[in-house]
């Protein structure tokens, strides 16, 4: 009887350790939890938001070459059927998902010189009034709109890779061309920036739902492993 009351405060003791040993525990994985909940919204709010600005400009994309077309005169559909070097390919490349995502966003940078380069040669073709004008500008400022969430999901999916930086002075611009060329050169660009704006849409809705959520499950794995 006696032993038995002198083991009561040990086992208590035991108890007691080994309660709060089971609610550090838990509230460990439940800050574990929360933080990747939190990052994961962040994942999927930054891709959401890079998804709709590629989706809008999909679509003024392909108002943009139509208005560009009916701007050229009688033979348009013949300018856009040339070939032009030193454009930007619109395929995504890249094994990994981090290569595609850096894959896309330096061919969005590489597109803007291009736009400045049309949008120059549009101005001495065109009246200042030409709806082309305008067009071009509202496609050219939205593209730049479109970079800072792309980067920004970049960020939040490779946290540890460095971040997306356009390389400064990587793209060429086409000599000195005569209007036929010009005309050539700018639907070309416009074209091909259509059919890049589309391979990226595909890009993302195939991330949707899927990359943000492998990143969750990775974090509340090494979680637990380290613990």
């Amino acid at each position: 009887m006696n032993g038995h009351v002198k083991n009561m405060p040990f086992q208590l003791f035991l108890e007691a350790t080994t309660t709060f040993i089971s609610l550090s525990l838990l509230m460990a994985v439940d800050s574990t939890k929360t933080v990747a909940v939190r990052r994961n919204q962040a994942c999927g709010n930054a891709l959401q938001q890079t998804l709709k600005i590629t989706k809008l400009l999909q679509k003024e994309s392909i108002d943009l070459t139509n208005i560009y077309k009916a701007s050229q005169g009688e033979i348009s559909e013949l300018f856009c059927t040339g070939v032009v070097n030193d454009i930007p390919d619109p395929n995504i490349i890249g094994l990994e998902t981090s290569e595609r995502l850096q894959d896309a966003y330096m061919k969005l940078q590489a597109f803007f010189p291009h736009f400045a380069r049309v949008y120059e040669q549009q101005t001495d073709l065109q009246p200042p009034s030409s709806p082309l004008l305008s067009a071009l500008t509202r496609v050219s400022i939205r593209s730049r709109d479109l970079a800072f969430p792309m980067r920004s999901f970049y960020q939040n999916l490779f946290p540890n890779l460095p971040p997306l930086e356009p390389e400064v002075g990587s793209t060429e611009l086409p000599p000195p061309q005569n209007v036929f060329q010009q005309k050539v050169y700018g639907c070309v660009v416009l074209k091909t920036y259509k059919e890049f704006l589309s391979n990226v849409s595909r890009e993302l809705r195939t991330m949707k739902g899927k990359v943000c959520r492998r990143r969750r499950r990775m974090m509340q794995i090494n979680a637990m492993v380290s613990l």
